[in-house]
C-alpha cells in the first residue's frame, strides 16, 4: 500500500535499495568465516619457547662441563643476535653473536657479544649480494602468519638482507644456535672484535655433547599444590660415560635430564622420554647434546644412537638390481611394524668377494658423501591431516656426509650436515644448514621420534673428490653446495616477499633439485670457457683424473635428464643456473615466479619427495655409487598414539589388494615419463621405422592381395576428420595402453628380460586387441579384422612400434609411426573400402 502511493521513479530506487542490501547481507554473511579464519594461531614454536628449557637463558655460559666427559660441538659455538631496528638500517649483511664457546686462543670472547661478518673476500660478497634482498610482506605471507607459520617479520620492511641477516631474523626470537669453522678469524684492528667467517653458519643444538648409556629413569616424588600426584613422565635419566680406555660404557655413572617436551598442535608431543632407556636403538649407546642448566645438570635438547653412524652396516646388499629392489620398494616396506627400529643398508652395485670388509675399508677419513634425505608421514591415533587424497607426500632434502673420527670412541663414523631448503612452518625450522643433531635428533623440533627417514649417503668419488687442471681448479660438490646456499637464503625470505609458499612448480624437492641442476650447468660452463681444462684432458686421455672426469660427465648427462625429462628447461631454473656460471655472479636472479602447473611438469620427476629420492639413488647406483642408507623409525622414547607411515609418491596409498602395488603411480609415472619432446634422434628413428615396414608391408600385401592402391574418393573434409580421428583412435589410445602402460620407459628399465617377457605380452594382447574390436564396437570390419594378412600386418605394427619405443622413450613417436601406417593404409591402400563397403 505504501509503495502504491510513490512514483514510480521512487519505487524503482527504492527497489535497487532493498536489492542492494540483500547482496551486502549476503556477501557478510559469506565472508565472515573467512574473517574468523584469519584469527591469529599460535605456533608450535611459540608453544615450545614457552618452557624453560627451550630458552638460551635457562642454560648459563660460565656453566661448563667436565670436559672429560663432554666435548664442544664446533671450533666456535655462538647464538646470533638480530641488530636493532636502527642498526639494520646500513644495508650491510653483518650480525651480533653471543660467543658461547671459542678456541683456546681466543677464551677471552667466551661470554661476550661480538660482530659476525663476512671475510673481504669479493667472490665470497658478490655471492651474497645476488641473494640479498628488500624484504616486504604480501598479504599472503601475512595470511600465513595468522595460520601460526613463522616467518621473518622482525625483518619487515627492511632494506638490503643479506644471508646473515636472513639467518639471524628467521625466528621471533634471538636463539639460533650456530657452529662455525677454524676458517674463522678475529679482527683485532677495531675497537671491538670482529669475528670474520667465510662459510655461512651451521644451524647447531646444545653447545657440548657426551657419549652416554641410558640406564633407567630416576623416579620423580616432585609434588605441588597444584599438582598434588607425582607427574606421569620422568626428566630426570642415571646414564654411564663412554669409558675409552676399556672401550666400553663403565665410565662415570650420572645424573642427567631429558626434558618431556609439551603437547603442541599436533596433539602430541615432537619427543618423548617415556621408555627411551629400552630403546634397540641405544644399545650402542645415545650421543647427547645440550649445556648445564644454572643447578649443574646437564640438560639435553637434542639425541642421536651411536649405532647409527658407524661406518659398519647392519645389512649389506650386492648387485645393481638388488641395490634397485631395495631402494624402490625395500627400505620402506613394513614402515609400520617397524615403529622404534632402525636400520643401516650397503648398498654396492658390483659384488666381490669379502665385499663387506672391502666396503667398509673404503670408507676413509675425511670422505665425504651426499645425502639424499626424505622423511615420511605421521599416522595412528593422532594423525596429521593428508595435503593429496592417498598420498603421502614427506619431504626432500640434500646434505652432505663426511667420515670422522670420533672424539670419544676414537672409531669412523658419519657425520651429516643436511642444506634444507624448507617452506616456512609453524616448528621454526630454518632454511638452511643443519647438524643432524639439530634436524633430526632436536627434542624441540626434529623428526628422529616422530617420523620415518630415510638418508641415503652416496659415495661416488667424481663428485665427491676435487679436479686440478694444471692448476685450473674444479669442485662439483663446493659448486652443488654454493647453489644450495643461494636457494636456503632465498627460501628465508621468500626471495623478498617474506614466504617461500609450496605450489606445482615451487618446494622443497623442486627447488633441491634446481639447485643440483645449478651446479650441473656452473660445471659445464666453466669447462666451455675454460681452454685449459680441454687440453687437459686431450693430452691426458688415460688419466686417473681425466677417467673420473668422464663418469663426472656422464653422471651429469643422467641427472639432466632426470631433472628436465621433456627436454625443456624453466626460465627460473636457467636464471639460478647462470648465477655461479661465470656470467650470472653478483646479479641479482629472478624470483620463484614460474608456479604454474606447466612449469611443475616440465620438472614432473622433482614434483614428489619420495620419486625423487628413488630416481636419484638409482641414477647413481648405475654409474657404479656405492651407498649406506640409514632408516629409522620413530626412534626414541615411546609414543603408542603415533606411528610411521612410508611416504609415497601421487596416489601411492591406493594398492592392489593382497600386494604391494601402486598402480596409478605407474601409469602416471610411465605416462609423464614418455611426454618427452623428440630430439633429432627420435626423427630419425620415426623415418628409419616407416622406412623398414614399407619395405616389409607392402611386398607381403601385395604378394597376398590383401594390398593395392585404391585412394578414398571422398572429399578433403572427410579426409581430414578421418585423419584428425585416427590420431586419437587408433594412435594415441592404443599406444598409449598396449606401449606406455604396459611397459616401463627406457629410462627405467632395471631387468631387460623380463622387461622383454612384458613387451611379448603387449604384443600378444595387442593382436588379441585386434580380434575382439571388431566383435564388441565395429562387426562390419570383422571379415577384415579376421583376415591372416591383417592380423601379420598388426603384430609387426606392434613389433615397429615396441622397437621404436624402446629406442626412443617418446610416446610422440610411437603416435607419429601408428598413425602414419593406419591413415596411408586407410586413404591410399583400400581400407576405408575393406572396413566398410558403403
Amino acid at each position: 500500500m505504501i509503495l502504491r502511493g510513490l512514483s514510480r521513479k521512487v519505487r524503482l530506487l527504492f527497489t535497487r535499495f532493498l536489492l542492494l542490501v540483500f547482496i551486502v547481507v549476503i556477501a557478510l554473511w559469506q565472508l565472515s568465516p573467512i574473517q574468523a579464519q584469519l584469527v591469529q594461531q599460535e605456533s608450535n614454536y611459540a608453544i615450545h619457547i614457552r618452557q624453560n628449557f627451550n630458552q638460551s637463558g635457562f642454560y648459563p655460559i660460565t656453566k661448563i662441563p667436565s670436559p672429560n666427559l663432554y666435548k664442544p660441538i664446533g671450533d666456535w659455538v655462538g647464538r646470533l643476535i638480530l641488530p636493532t631496528k636502527q642498526q639494520l638500517q646500513d644495508g650491510l649483511d653483518w650480525v651480533w653473536i653471543e660467543v658461547q664457546y671459542a678456541p683456546a686462543t681466543a677464551q677471552k670472547l667466551v661470554g661476550n657479544i661480538v660482530r659476525l661478518e663476512w671475510k673481504k673476500n669479493k667472490d665470497l660478497l658478490a655471492l651474497d649480494q645476488a641473494v640479498t634482498r628488500d624484504i616486504n610482506f604480501t598479504s599472503e605471507v601475512i595470511k600465513s602468519q595468522k595460520q601460526g607459520n613463522i616467518h621473518p617479520f622482525r625483518l619487515n620492511g627492511v632494506r638490503q638482507v643479506g644471508i646473515l641477516r636472513s639467518l639471524a631474523g628467521a625466528n621471533p626470537d634471538d636463539d639460533a644456535i650456530v657452529a662455525l669453522d677454524l676458517s674463522t678469524i678475529i679482527d683485532a684492528t677495531q675497537e671491538k672484535s670482529i669475528l670474520q667467517i667465510e662459510r655461512e653458519p651451521v644451524l647447531a643444538t646444545g653447545t657440548f655433547y657426551g657419549l652416554v648409556k641410558i640406564i633407567k629413569p630416576i623416579k620423580s616424588s616432585y609434588k605441588t599444590i597444584l599438582f598434588p600426584e607425582p607427574k606421569q613422565y620422568n626428566d630426570y635419566f642415571l646414564v654411564q660415560h663412554y669409558n675409552p680406555n676399556s672401550q666400553k660404557f663403565d665410565g662415570i655413572q650420572e645424573t642427567i635430564c631429558i626434558p618431556q617436551q609439551v603437547i603442541d598442535k599436533r596433539d602430541f608431543a615432537p619427543s618423548s622420554s617415556q621408555q627411551i632407556e629400552q630403546s634397540s636403538a641405544g644399545e650402542d649407546g645415545w650421543y647427547i647434546y645440550g649445556a648445564t642448566d644454572a643447578k649443574g645438570v646437564f640438560t639435553v635438547v637434542a639425541l642421536a644412537p651411536r649405532s647409527l653412524f658407524q661406518i659398519q652396516p647392519h645389512q649389506i646388499i650386492t648387485g645393481e638390481k638388488l641395490g634397485l629392489n631395495y631402494i624402490q620398494d625395500l627400505n620402506w616396506r613394513n614402515t609400520e611394524k617397524n615403529k622404534g627400529k632402525f636400520n643401516t643398508v650397503l648398498l654396492k652395485p658390483v659384488e666381490t668377494q669379502n665385499s663387506l670388509n672391502q666396503s667398509i675399508s673404503k670408507w676413509q677419513e675425511g670422505n665425504k658423501a651426499i645425502v639424499l634425505h626424505l622423511f615420511g608421514g605421521i599416522g595412528g591415533r593422532k594423525a596429521e591431516p593428508i595435503g593429496v587424497p592417498y598420498t603421502i607426500t614427506g619431504h626432500f632434502a640434500f646434505g652432505i656426509a663426511e667420515v670422522v673420527r670420533d672424539e670419544f670412541t676414537n672409531e669412523l663414523r658419519f657425520e651429516t650436515k643436511y642444506h634444507q631448503i624448507y617452506a616456512h612452518n609453524p616448528d621454526g625450522i630454518i632454511a638452511g644448514t643443519h647438524t643432524w643433531a639439530d634436524y633430526m635428533g632436536n627434542l624441540q623440533r626434529g623428526w628422529l621420534a616422530t617420523r620415518p627417514v630415510s638418508d641415503i649417503l652416496i659415495k661416488f668419488e667424481p663428485v665427491t673428490q676435487d679436479y686440478d687442471f694444471d692448476g685450473v681448479k674444479l669442485s662439483p660438490l663446493e659448486q652443488f653446495q654454493q647453489q644450495l646456499q643461494v636457494t636456503m637464503a632465498r627460501y628465508r625470505v621468500g626471495d623478498g616477499t617474506g614466504g617461500a609458499m609450496v605450489s606445482p612448480a615451487t618446494s622443497c624437492v623442486q627447488d633441491a633439485s634446481q639447485a643440483l641442476y645449478a651446479a650441473i650447468v656452473a660445471i659445464k660452463n666453466q669447462v666451455a670457457i675454460t681452454p685449459q681444462i680441454q687440453t687437459w684432458v686431450r693430452a691426458n686421455p688415460n688419466h686417473p683424473q681425466t677417467l673420473r672426469f668422464q663418469q663426472l660427465v656422464e653422471l651429469g648427462q643422467s641427472l639432466e635428464q632426470q631433472l628436465a625429462p621433456l627436454g625443456i628447461v624453466r626460465a627460473d631454473w636457467q636464471s639460478q643456473a647462470g648465477l655461479l656460471a661465470g656470467t650470472g655472479i653478483g646479479k641479482t636472479t629472478q624470483p620463484f615466479q614460474d608456479r604454474s602447473i606447466w612449469a611443475g611438469l616440465t620438472t614432473w620427476r622433482t614434483i614428489m619427495p619420495r620419486l625423487a629420492h628413488d630416481d636419484l639413488a638409482a641414477i647413481f647406483l648405475k654409474h657404479g655409487a656405492t651407498m649406506q642408507v640409514l632408516r629409522t623409525n620413530q626412534v626414541g622414547g615411546w609414543q603408542p598414539n603415533i606411528t610411521p607411515i612410508a611416504p609415497t609418491v601421487l596416489l601411492g596409498q591406493i594398492k592392489i589388494p593382497f600386494t604391494n602395488i601402486s598402480p596409478l603411480p605407474i601409469l602416471l609415472n610411465r605416462t609423464l615419463a614418455s611426454l618427452a619432446v623428440p630430439t633429432r634422434k627420435d626423427w630419425l628413428v620415426i623415418a628409419f621405422m616407416l622406412i623398414i615396414y614399407s619395405f616389409i608391408a607392402l611386398p607381403y600385401g601385395w604378394k597376398i592381395g590383401f594390398l593395392h592402391i585404391k585412394i578414398w574418393s571422398a572429399n578433403w573434409i572427410d579426409k581430414c576428420l578421418l585423419i584428425l580421428r585416427c590420431f586419437f583412435l587408433p594412435a594415441i589410445l592404443e599406444e598409449l595402453f598396449f606401449r606406455v602402460f604396459l611397459l616401463s620407459n627406457p629410462s627405467e628399465i632395471t631387468d631387460w628380460f623380463q622387461w622383454a617377457l612384458w613387451a611379448i605380452v603387449s604384443l600378444l594382447l595387442f593382436i588379441l586387441y585386434h580380434l575382439l574390436n571388431p566383435k564388441i564396437f565395429f562387426k562390419a570390419g570383422i571379415p577384415t579384422f579376421y583376415n591372416p594378412a591383417f592380423l601379420v600386418l598388426a603384430a609387426f605394427l606392434g613389433i615397429i612400434c615396441t622397437v621404436a619405443y624402446t629406442l626412443t622413450g617418446s610416446l610422440f613417436v610411437i603416435v607419429l609411426i601408428h598413425w602414419v601406417i593406419v591413415v596411408v593404409w586407410l586413404i591410399v591402400f583400400g581400407g576405408i573400402t575393406k572396413l566398410d563397403n558403403n
